[in-house]
């Protein structure tokens, strides 16, 4: 991006002074007794002084809790071992229920349902009924509660309750499959397990409980099983399940009294997607994430005080547990479960009556509404708009800023590793097309080469040089954190490798081209894949692209697969081909591009590249139970690529 192209967006003066951002940053140079003029000189000074700085973010967002002396207690030759908070303790229960008892807590919308509303008081009711429940099954501090749901307004609660009682909470959406909800929580020995019947997308009705049976089947140490009536509400269930209004207490008194528990207290098990084996089981301390969560929606989204938030997710992508998070702030929380495309103006509509100053999806659900080229209604209320999952792309981008106007439209990247951000928004400074704005507060990032250096002006790998609170505490199987240091310190000894393959932009922001292990090597030369996609933003005529590395006994280079309207043109490949060799190089341009009728994603939306890499050459994904939908992998085995030259028929 060059100097001379303008900004997509500016802060106003009166924007810039009042965001919360622009007050902090007054508070941390009067603290420090430093000049700290813009962001880049709080960023330095956040990861010089990593205490004075995580003790002013607990001030500065108001964290309820008993703090203790120390900020930090620094392992310099272990990472993994540094301690936040070592004397804090704190309930994250009672962060997130915080705030006036007449506030609206959460709205929850769903397809084929009213919407469900309700206030700070109305979820601390609910909240301390799911206590009794979870209480009467036996749980304990360390004991499992799993969830296999919608997202609504009995997963929040249950989840709160859970961490009232010091029980671990994991979740999968209620779309996975038995096999895939086996493989994540059989190692967890949950006590209790929520579950809604069934589901409502795009008009479909998706009844459950037959896979439920199969579930519980492979669950032996269950002591309670509960299901939400989201269809029926009545009706055969396998045992031992039973309906929610059998568990739950008519009225539970709510009192004021919260637990507090030292501030790693196990709060979150968390799943990478598993596409290259079985997933990962990241736990996460409460006081942890609470600390992480605080800062990126106060200073990085600007999230205030009554705000009303939706980000569209669902209850087993890391999403969900960032968002709920604003309940502390407190905030209102919009849930939303279905399909956002269900009419193309469903989450704009929903925006427009919930009067929303927060909206968030992926990138994917973007780049179909610019397809749609949609003609948004007004949103006098809304300031923010974000996305994540992967990559937003420069043309994407800049549709949003026109489409919204005045808001300020930023990319957070970082993962379920984290439960947080690497990189995110700053309300205090432009906003450059396609561009990450900034380094995250407290976040030592960098990009590295292979030998480790520090690399400007090229693509490398995203790294962060110092420990950081939202650190996984641990794997779940991995007591002796041999799997965790080899994921993440062990490619550059005592420095976090995220597994992005990122670069710096001249901005002082950051563009991720996507995962480092699904870049491409096209002699010796790696190239992201991000940096394909975007061209293909250019096509209308194709839907989506997978760009592989594909070794053949006769040849080696890119395969391009791409998803095309019904509309496309034969010549339509040269004009791709062209494209990339003109606007980005002469590597970058697929040898092979191919016609498919659908790619692999995982169940969070996320296109596998992974996966195809693997059958087009000749493998098999160890893990497709990962995948929302397996079965296209069937039409990719044996896939001719013939000369590329020409629109084959669609596989």
């Amino acid at each position: 991006m060059s100097e001379t192209t303008p900004p997509l967006w500016m802060p106003s003066p009166t924007r810039s002074a009042s965001t919360q951002m622009h007050a902090f940053r007054a508070r941390a140079g009067s603290r420090s007794g430093r000049s700290l003029p813009d962001y880049a000189a709080l960023h330095r000074w956040s990861i010089e002084e990593p205490s004075e700085f995580w003790a002013l973010v607990w001030e500065d967002c108001g964290i309820e809790g008993d703090r203790g002396e120390r900020a930090l207690a620094h392992d310099p030759g272990n990472p993994r071992a540094t301690r936040w908070f070592p004397d804090a303790q704190i309930s994250f229960a009672e962060n997130l229920l915080a705030g006036p008892p007449e506030q609206e807590a959460l709205v929850a919308h769903r397809e084929g349902a009213d919407p469900v509303r309700l206030t700070r008081a109305g979820l601390r009711g609910e909240v301390a009924r799911w206590c009794a429940v979870l209480r009467g099954a036996g749980v304990e501090p360390g004991a499992c509660v799993a969830a296999w749901v919608g997202n609504g307004v009995e997963a929040v609660a249950a989840m709160l309750a859970a961490a009232e009682l010091g029980a671990l909470w994991a979740a999968c959406s209620s779309d996975f499959g038995p096999e895939a909800v086996l493989d994540r929580f059989v190692r967890l020995q949950p006590l209790v397990l929520l579950a809604t019947d069934g589901y409502r997308y795009r008009g479909k009705v998706h009844d459950r409980r037959p896979e439920l049976a199969r579930i519980l089947a492979g669950l032996p140490t269950l002591h309670a099983v509960v299901v939400v009536p989201w269809l029926a509400g009545d009706g055969a269930l396998p045992p031992p399940a039973r309906w929610l209004d059998e568990f739950l207490p008519s009225s539970v008194t709510y009192g004021a009294a919260y637990t507090r528990r030292p501030f790693e207290q196990p709060l979150y098990a968390l799943f990478s997607s598993g596409t290259t084996g079985r997933p990962k089981c990241m736990v996460h301390g409460a006081g942890n994430t609470l600390l992480q969560h605080k800062k990126e929606h106060r200073l990085h989204c600007d999230v205030r005080p009554g705000d009303r938030i939706l980000f569209h997710t669902t209850c087993g992508w890391m999403m969900w547990n960032w968002v709920v998070s604003a309940l502390s702030a407190p905030a209102t929380l919009v849930l939303y479960d279905g399909d956002p495309l269900a009419t193309p103006q469903t989450l704009p509509n929903l925006a427009a009556t919930e009067r929303l100053t927060f909206l968030g999806s992926s990138a994917r659900y973007y780049d179909a509404l610019r397809r749609l080229d949609l003609e948004l209604p007004a949103l006098p209320a809304l300031r923010t708009v974000a996305s994540t999952g992967s990559p937003l792309a420069p043309e994407i981008h800049a549709w949003l800023q026109r489409g919204f106007g005045d808001v300020h439209v930023i990319s957070l990247s970082g993962g379920t590793d984290i439960v947080s951000c690497f990189a995110g928004g700053d309300p205090t400074a432009p906003v450059w097309a396609g561009e990450l704005q900034a380094p995250g507060l407290g976040m030592d990032v960098d990009v590295f080469d292979a030998q480790g250096r520090p690399v400007r002006g090229a693509p490398g790998e995203l790294v962060c040089r110092a420990p950081f609170p939202s650190m996984p505490l641990s794997f779940w199987d991995d007591p002796d954190h041999t799997n965790y240091r080899r994921s993440y310190f062990e490619r550059y000894p005592g420095i976090w490798q995220h597994g992005d393959w990122a670069e710096w932009s001249e901005h002082g922001g950051l563009l991720v081209h996507g995962r480092s292990d699904a870049t491409l090597n096209v002699n010796g030369v790696r190239i992201g894949t991000a940096e394909i996609y975007r061209e293909l933003e250019r096509f209308p005529e194709v839907l989506e692209g997978c760009a592989v590395a594909l070794q053949r006994t006769d040849a080696e280079g890119i395969a391009l697969l791409v998803r095309l309207t019904s509309g496309a043109r034969p010549s339509l490949f040269a004009r791709i081909r062209s494209a990339l060799r003109s606007n980005q190089s002469p590597r970058h341009v697929p040898r092979w591009i191919v016609a498919v009728a659908d790619l692999p994603r995982t169940k969070s939306g996320k296109l596998s590249e992974l996966a195809v890499r693997e059958v087009l050459n000749g493998r098999r994904p160890e893990n497709i139970l990962a995948l929302a939908n397996p079965q296209c992998l069937d039409s990719l085995v044996g896939l001719d690529f013939g000369d590329g030259q020409d629109l084959p028929r669609v596989h």
